[in-house]
């Protein structure tokens, strides 16, 4: 009895462990539904819808915690703003250049990026576990990113690579969120602004930047796609409606709330950590959803960057 009572408490996840890995199933989703709403809507304004009525919804909260005190500190929000705009441009521009698998792996390596990054500012360097898996999970990458082999060399293998602008797109994203991840810790932790707040200044920020390259950027092709096609009717499809509503309240309202309440609770690296199943429920997803299939090196890549992930984030547990 005295043993089973020991296992519960010893494993028992508390909340804002639950909620990041809530996030990480919801993000993984993620991915190939933004893949597909962009197929009525331009980039710019998909963000902008997105984030926009996010902002709406929350605008509510803001006002009375504004009332009661408890935003004097907003002004400490905005950089976070400006970087999540920056995140959401390459990560959304990435989905649209490349498949929904890669995107959702690639993303993973954040989880990496984000120790080094928290390293680099405690000025105190990263622990040999964890130079050892990111070493596994750059690997990883590139057997994910191979396309072939060249079958008429039969006494060597002339390997190919094929990272596209998309997939630098998505790595490009995954250090803005190991940057997005430190700096809002450091700028927010023990400040007077709710998480809520927090989410809403952000939201409004990314909204605001997104309505403004849009006119900027019609028309503009990128890569051999059209990124912004602006339209004063909105997507009258269902689909696109449903995947937005989706998006605004599971991966964006709750993910960004859990992720700016678990910052000013544990470290920006176990926030980044907790979330490293993301990519397994992407390409899960991916697969299920939009027919995508991973070739047997990719799927060699992606488990080593999975089992990189589930060992530092035990190992980080442990310590």
């Amino acid at each position: 009895m005295r043993l089973t009572q020991y296992y519960f408490q010893t494993t028992k996840l508390p909340l804002t462990e639950l909620m990041l890995l809530a996030v990480a199933i919801v993000w993984g989703t993620s991915y190939g539904l933004t893949k597909e709403a962009l197929l009525y809507t331009g980039v710019f304004t998909f963000i902008a819808l997105r984030f926009g009525i996010t902002f709406l919804l929350l605008l509510p909260h803001v006002l009375r915690a504004s009332w009661q005190g408890l935003n004097k500190d907003w002004v400490r929000s905005l950089p976070t703003g400006v970087i999540l705009l920056s995140i959401f441009l390459c990560e959304v521009m990435g989905i649209a250049l490349t498949s929904a698998t890669n995107a959702a792996i690639l993303i993973s390596l954040s989880m990496i990026m984000t120790a080094f990054v928290e390293s680099l500012t405690r000025r105190q360097w990263v622990s040999k576990p964890l130079f050892l898996t990111s070493i596994t999970s750059v690997i990883g990458v590139a057997l994910l990113a191979f396309n072939r082999l060249d079958a008429t060399e039969r006494f060597s293998l002339t390997v190919l690579f094929d990272l596209n602008s998309g997939d630098y797109l998505i790595l490009m994203a995954a250090f803005l969120r190991a940057v997005m991840v430190t700096t809002t810790k450091y700028l927010v932790e023990g400040r007077r602004i709710t998480s809520l707040s927090l989410t809403a200044a952000q939201s409004f920020i990314v909204s605001l930047g997104a309505i403004v390259l849009a006119a900027v950027f019609n028309g503009v092709v990128f890569a051999g796609i059209r990124i912004e096609y602006v339209s004063f009717t909105l997507p009258s499809s269902q689909d696109f409606w449903l995947i937005t509503v989706y998006l605004i309240i599971f991966a964006t309202l709750f993910a960004f709330f859990a992720q700016n309440y678990a910052v000013r609770k544990v470290s920006s690296t176990k926030v980044a950590l907790l979330m490293g199943s993301e990519p397994l429920f992407g390409a899960v997803f991916a697969s299920v959803w939009l027919n995508e299939s991973l070739s047997a090196y990719q799927m060699i890549g992606a488990a080593m960057i999975i089992i990189s992930v589930l060992y530092i984030s035990l190992k980080n547990e442990k310590e």
